[in-house]
């Protein structure tokens, strides 16, 4: 990336809403947020018609492009195409995710990140492991056939061949001992309690323990109850637990999106969820996984979701027109608060110097203008 200002915008730096403020890019970094009147004569500039600035989104889980699926496919090109994809509406760094799957898969998934990375491709921070030591009861759409308790030798075979890979995996706590969470605190990842029935006193183990992250809040999850906390009320009542959501208007009701903000306020964070994305088809099958497209949603046969159709504008959308999120505090949940679960805040997630410059510019009616990336 050539040196470049971008003039006349409004920018969202992920701290603060700057106007009369331009942005230069240089060398695949953000050099700098100027003042209009600080602009150096000798740097070429844009003028961006008053967009809005914001930093690329960060996708915690996603399973598929329009027509990549990185649990089938386990290839480069699947990984590509997931991330040009996404990288339509402004999310510039994705987690590509696979379900509960076979060891096999998981180990594939990861081969085709390492191979992806080595090729000097962009985009692609680390794999999101969500199951398959997941629970029976909690799975969702995914297959009764895949899902299986944890084993020490799966978790070992994951940490010695993935383990550089892997960047989060959703667990059931209560399918755990305090030995294999133990073992799971030695990795390095991001470990989350998602597809959980797990009781309000068991979440609370789990969480006492230092793990500190929930999958898709409501979802696959036991509910609040008068007499049970359950997964989602223990989620609301402590202070140091943060929860990624899903805002496609299915998957929750936006009603429930405006209290989990006011309860979890900068822990609560955006991911799409999507099984595919712009995609085109009607139905996909695979390896007992089924899912039918309507054109808004994914369903299996069963009527259950199957993930999600969106891309993270499409949630971060919602949730400012729907929900009633203020613009620069939504863009931190699609941007600067994944960053930070990813541990990866130190260079995404905001627009300020020496950050890498993924860079979103928006129409105020939230449209993509365009994409800048490192």
């Amino acid at each position: 990336m050539e040196s470049l200002i971008l003039t006349h915008t409004t920018i969202f730096t992920g701290e603060a809403v700057l106007e009369d403020h331009a942005l230069w890019l240089e060398a695949g970094k953000i050099r700098a947020v100027l003042s209009t009147n600080e602009l150096p004569e000798s740097v070429p500039t844009r003028d961006m018609n008053g967009a809005w600035l914001v930093p690329g989104f960060v996708d915690f889980q996603l399973y598929g492009g329009s027509t990549g699926f990185l649990t089938q496919d386990g290839s480069v090109e699947s990984l590509t195409n997931m991330y040009q994809t996404h990288l339509q509406d402004g999310t510039t760094t994705i987690v590509p995710t696979v379900y509960s799957t076979t060891q096999a898969r998981i180990l594939a998934a990861a081969e085709a990140i390492r191979h992806y990375w080595a090729l000097g491709l962009p985009g692609v921070a680390g794999l999101h492991v969500e199951g398959p030591f997941i629970s029976q009861a909690k799975r969702g759409a995914h297959s009764d056939k895949m899902v299986r308790p944890p084993s020490r030798k799966e978790l070992d075979e994951l940490i010695e061949q993935a383990g550089d890979v892997i960047k989060v995996m959703t667990i059931a706590p209560e399918c755990f001992d305090d030995a294999l969470l133990k073992l799971l605190q030695t990795t390095g990842w991001a470990i989350s309690a998602g597809h959980t029935n797990a009781t309000s006193a068991q979440m609370n183990a789990f969480f006492d323990k230092g793990f500190h992250l929930t999958t898709h809040l409501y979802n696959a999850m036991r509910p609040l109850e008068s007499r049970e906390l359950g997964v989602v009320g223990t989620i609301f009542d402590r202070s140091d637990v943060h929860a990624s959501l899903i805002a496609d208007g299915y998957h929750c009701d936006f009603g429930a999106i405006r209290i989990a903000k006011k309860l979890l306020g900068d822990r609560l964070f955006l991911i799409s969820d999507a099984t595919f994305a712009k995609y085109e088809g009607t139905r996909f099958e695979f390896e007992g996984f089924v899912t039918n497209y309507d054109g808004e949603r994914f369903t299996n046969d069963e009527g259950l979701l199957a993930g999600s159709c969106i891309t993270l504008l499409d949630a971060v959308r919602n949730c400012i027109r729907k929900v009633g999120i203020a613009p620069d505090e939504t863009f931190r949940m699609a941007s600067t608060y994944p960053a930070r679960q990813l541990g990866m805040d130190d260079r995404l997630g905001y627009l300020k110097p020496g950050y890498i410059a993924n860079v979103v510019a928006l129409t105020p009616e939230l449209a993509v203008q365009e994409v800048f990336t490192a």
